[in-house]
């Protein structure tokens, strides 16, 4: 397209005649138009990006009226104008320290564009004004390589411009005040330079500004930990995003030890020592004004001390079983073990499979006013009002087991424990089960049937197990595919019969696989539901568990009660189109044949 056919004489975007093309090509309506077109040209609207303008009048889309016009799909109409490429800009893949190196933040404001990326011989800029190149020969001549231009939201520019900047200047100029100063870091390879002391200050600034970048953006990236990891010369910042490990930023060494310190003063650790693991908590909002909970978890290494935050959105808990994976199946299971008076719930799984929250969400569903819900856990992970939360405090002895012992004192209906971890533990979690109080309890097996010979390794005997246990749960997260770019994809039926044997289990009409876009930052995947395992225990069941009967003969009779395995309710997501075949078979263990 012609540049004069959108632009004013020095090659800026015109609202008008944007509005005219956009009315030709039926995404915008004449009637609307015209409200714009009304405004008087010295108006506020007229010293912003055309783009803006439109989307703040949440106008609808023309040809599909049941969506609104968005920045995103106005760049994707100009990038068919112009036939360049539309970027979505992705901070997780910056090289921040390097793209913020070509030009001065002033520079890039002037004429609204931003550095991108950077290869041996190309530097893409991203701009939202394709036609105003006047800054191009000389940014050309000054990086010494050809300039490719990419399109970007106007916002995204506006937002990332300010931030790459900041956060960069922060990182350089709190790197150049230790340049002459001892580096305070428990490093086994740290040179000792003679004759130079102090310190970069925690409190610094720039510091500051950096701490407080680090916690918005994990926000922002929906990031469930922040890792900070010290090394030699650069330390390392990653995210882990739906369960998988991202590189984020490079921070050099001596700022990165600043930063950790800032960390620890929040979470109100011993900033002087660097040689014990430590635990923390810090309790913040979010840039909407959301309070979010992280717990710190300090680790003596090579380098210095690794930090990692988790990161307990409140939004959790207010979730419900459905939108936490529960089907009509599992939610109905789940909630008539709830509802028992006494015995004990288990819920296992690995590190990270969702435990917490499920049982979280559990107990805000029975803190009644007329119910006193007791919880003892290592550490207390999120602080709810409805419960009375207490913590295991090593130190003092005062472990899981006696934490039970306690809560016993103080006439609980329900009672969470962390995790049984052994014998004692499992010995006082069915002496309150057996007293008339409801249990529910964590173990960190593979499948629901392990748990029980877990409990058996520790020393329960099968005819506690039986009189105890009112039901096992087995759960994983498995990533959700994008709602934005999932596409059809053939099913590979040999693959299919595999994961769901000996069960039957029909081949579903569709299924879909992931191919990444602008929302999903081309990972293909947004989110992550759980699925979950039950273990019917029936009255031939129990008789068998209580005759120590091998585990063979007990599978068997779980199968005939309906057993599901993990595999069998990912094979459900995967025919709802909620996940792949692939995260299933990664998640979960193949059942015990």
């Amino acid at each position: 397209m012609q540049k004069n056919q959108l632009t004013q004489d020095n090659g800026k975007l015109d609202l008008y005649k944007v509005l005219d093309q956009l009315i030709i090509d039926e995404l915008v309506s004449k009637e609307n138009a015209q409200v714009l077109k009304a405004l008087d040209k010295n108006d506020q609207y007229c010293h912003m990006h055309p783009f803006t303008v439109i989307t703040d009048r949440g106008w609808k889309n023309k040809s599909h009226p049941e969506r609104l016009i968005t920045s995103d799909e106005l760049t994707r109409w100009l990038s068919d104008k112009t036939e360049l490429e539309t970027k979505r800009i992705d901070p997780l893949i910056t090289d921040v320290n390097r793209v913020t190196s070509l030009m001065s933040f002033s520079y890039a404001k002037n004429f609204n564009i931003l550095p991108v990326e950077v290869t041996s011989d190309v530097v893409y800029i991203a701009t939202a004004q394709p036609y105003q190149l006047s800054w191009l020969s000389e940014i050309e001549r000054i990086a010494g390589k050809k300039i490719q231009l990419v399109l970007a939201n106007p916002e995204d520019i506006a937002h990332f411009l300010v931030e790459f900047y900041s956060v960069s200047k922060s990182v350089t100029q709190a790197n150049y005040q230790t340049e002459d100063e001892l580096m305070g870091i428990q490093n086994l390879e740290q040179l000792i330079e003679m004759g130079r002391t102090g310190s970069l200050d925690a409190d610094n600034n720039h510091i500051v500004r950096i701490v407080d970048w680090l916690l918005q953006y994990a926000f922002e990236q929906r990031a469930s930990d922040i890792h900070l990891e010290p090394r030699r010369e650069q330390a390392n910042v990653r995210f882990r995003i739906d369960g998988v490990m991202q590189k984020v930023y490079e921070i050099p060494a001596a700022v990165m030890n600043a930063v950790s310190s800032r960390i620890k003063i929040l979470g109100r650790m011993d900033v002087s020592e660097k040689r014990r693991p430590q635990d923390g908590r810090i309790k913040t909002k979010t840039p909407k004004g959301l309070e979010i909970e992280l717990r710190l978890s300090t680790m003596p290494t090579a380098f210095g001390e690794k930090l990692v935050m988790r990161i307990f959105d409140p939004e959790v808990l207010q979730r419900g079983f459905e939108s936490l994976g529960f089907g009509k199946y599992e939610n109905k299971y789940w909630q008539d073990m709830i509802k028992k008076p006494n015995g004990i719930i288990l819920v296992t799984g690995p590190t990270g499979s969702g435990k917490t929250s499920t049982l979280y969400t559990t107990l805000r569903q029975l803190a009644k006013p007329e119910v006193n819900v007791c919880t003892i856990e290592d550490p207390i992970e999120m602080i709810e009002p409805l419960f009375n939360q207490m913590q295991v405090q090593q130190k003092i002895d005062l472990d899981f087991a006696q934490g039970v012992r306690t809560l016993m004192r103080q006439d609980p209906d329900i009672i969470m424990i962390g995790e049984i971890r052994d014998k004692a533990t499992a010995e006082m979690a069915i002496q309150a089960s057996l007293t008339g109080h409801l249990v529910l309890s964590t173990l960190h097996t593979n499948d629901t049937l392990s748990a029980l010979i877990r409990l058996q390794d520790i020393g329960v005997p099968p005819y506690l197990i039986h009189s105890s246990i009112i039901g096992i749960m087995a759960q994983r997260l498995v990533r959700t595919l994008c709602p934005h770019c999932k596409e059809p994809t053939e099913l590979d039926e040999d693959i299919w019969i595999d994961m769901v044997k000996p069960w039957k289990s029909e081949l579903p009409k569709k299924v879909y696989q992931p191919v990444g876009c602008l929302q999903c930052r081309n990972t293909g995947y947004m989110g992550r539901i759980g699925l979950f395992e039950m273990l019917p225990l029936s009255r031939e069941f129990k008789h068998l568990l209580s005759q120590d009967t091998s585990m063979e003969g007990l599978r068997r009779q779980a199968m005939k009660d309906g057993y599901k395995p993990l595999r069998l309710n990912g094979a459900s997501k995967v025919a709802k189109g909620i996940t792949t075949v692939e995260e299933v078979l990664r998640v979960s263990p193949p059942p015990m044949m």
